[in-house]
Order: structure tokens, then C-alpha cells, then sequence
């Protein structure tokens, strides 16, 4: 069972996760992070400023979710360029061990294979930072994705668009493909740390954590993993079933335990 904590607000959530990868890299100085993009990960990214102020990230690895097809790297709306705005520079990693998938169309069919490969050889990724999108999808994992598939290139749906094109002039900006990693590639990761805030993901949420595993609602295929935390304010957690339940025991857990 995922371990459920519910926060008060979405700056709670960034200083509690934003603790655990600090510590991470205290304790591993090469760790290798998953980076989740738009604006449900931001407080965590915001929370890591002054954490990691002084501390040699020289070492960290990163690699993101997903990536648009066909955008240009240097597209502002690129998670190539997302990342490098939001993460590496803020946090002063380095470039070039921070990689998101290759959108690029040239080689596109080789392109979820050699990402799949970056990963294995770096070791892994210690912690995984994902949000869920209202059709219930993680990474860029659609309904219908299967539990055992690996990066490579999806359709999105017109919800997901639509639910992107604040970040776009107009949804015809959109793009209509993505590169992203696999549920199996996400489950490979030795930690899963799942965002949720407002009113609007709670029925995801809720989906993900206490209904059916299903590739219905790609989030589900976290209740496989052995090691799941999932941080949400009080309106991403107002349709959990066992809400008091989880709040009874974060407050109850042995501080040895950390999230």
C-alpha cells in the first residue's frame, strides 16, 4: 500500500519532499533523479533552492519523464528547456548529466530504446517525482498504456492537449506526440513520490490509490510498487475513502522510516 500524506498546502508538500531528496543526496552525491515538468513539481524544485545551497550536486543525475514530439529542444515549452529552467540551472546541476527523452523525429523509432539504455547505465533512478494528470495518466502514459511498457512514443489525448495549452499561444501549438518513459520504466524506480494538488486530481488521486488497478487510469500501476509515497493538499484529498486512516498513520510513523 502507498503510504498517503496529507498536507496543507502545496508549499508543505515541496519543503517535505524537497527534505527526502536532500537527504538522498547527501547520503549518495551521484543519485539519480526522476524530473517530473509542469507546475505540480514546482514547489518541490522551489523547496530544493536552499537545501542544496552549499552542497556539491556536481554528481547528481537526472532524467525527465517525457518530451514532445517534434518541438524544437529549444522551444521554451520543450521539457528539454522546461528542465533546464525550472531544475538544472536554479539548482546548479550539470547539463549534461541531466537528459530528457530524444523528441527529435530523425531516428524517433530508436530514440525510447536508447533512453531505456542511459538509464539501465546509470544504475537506475533512485527517486521518481510524478503529478497525475486528470485522465488518471502518469508521465505522459495515456489510458489504455500498458503496466510493462517502456519509453516510447504516444498519442496524447485531447484532454491532455487541452490541458496543456495554457503552457501554448493555442491548442493548435499543442503537439500531438510525446516520447515518454514506460509504466515499466517507472516502476523500475527504487522510489515513486506522486504530487497531487486541488480539488480537480481528486478523483484521480483517488483512482490511483484505493480503486482498481487498471490501465484505465495509468496511475494505478502504482499500488505495484513496493516503495510509494503520495503527497496531497486537503482538495486533492477530499474522495479518499481511508483519508483519517492515512492521516492517523503519518502522524503515527516511526520518524526512522523517513517518507
Amino acid at each position: 500500500m502507498a503510504e498517503i500524506v496529507v498536507v496543507s498546502d502545496r508549499a508543505d508538500a515541496g519543503a517535505l519532499v524537497a527534505d527526502e531528496i536532500a537527504a538522498l543526496v547527501a547520503r549518495r552525491p551521484d543519485a539519480v533523479l526522476g524530473l517530473a515538468t509542469g507546475s505540480t513539481p514546482l514547489p518541490v524544485y522551489e523547496a530544493l533552492r536552499p537545501r542544496l545551497a552549499g552542497v556539491d550536486v556536481s554528481r547528481v543525475r537526472g532524467f525527465a519523464l517525457d518530451e514532445y514530439v517534434g518541438i524544437d529542444p529549444a522551444h521554451p515549452e520543450s521539457y528539454r528547456s522546461v528542465i533546464t529552467r525550472e531544475v538544472v540551472e536554479p539548482l546548479g546541476l550539470d547539463p549534461a548529466r541531466i537528459r530528457t527523452p530524444d523528441g527529435t523525429l530523425e531516428g524517433i523509432e530508436h530514440h525510447g530504446e536508447d533512453y531505456e539504455e542511459a538509464i539501465a547505465h546509470a544504475g537506475g533512478v533512485d527517486l521518481q517525482i510524478l503529478g497525475i494528470g486528470t485522465t488518471g495518466h502518469i508521465g505522459f502514459n495515456e489510458p489504455g498504456s500498458s503496466f510493462a511498457s517502456r519509453t516510447r512514443v504516444k498519442t496524447l489525448t485531447q484532454r491532455t492537449r487541452e490541458d496543456n495549452a495554457r503552457f501554448f499561444d493555442s491548442i493548435d501549438d499543442v503537439p500531438t506526440h510525446c516520447i515518454t518513459q514506460g509504466l515499466g520504466t517507472i516502476l523500475d524506480a527504487r522510489h515513486l513520490v506522486l504530487l497531487a494538488f486541488g480539488e480537480g486530481k481528486a478523483e484521480a488521486v483517488a483512482g490511483a490509490v484505493e480503486g482498481p488497478v487498471t490501465s484505465s487510469l495509468p496511475g494505478s500501476a502504482i499500488q505495484l510498487h513496493p516503495h510509494v509515497t503520495v503527497v496531497v493538499d486537503e482538495p486533492a484529498a477530499s474522495r479518499l475513502a481511508y483519508a483519517d486512516y492515512y492521516r492517523y498513520a503519518y502522524a503515527h510513523k516511526p520518524e526512522w522510516q523517513g517518507l
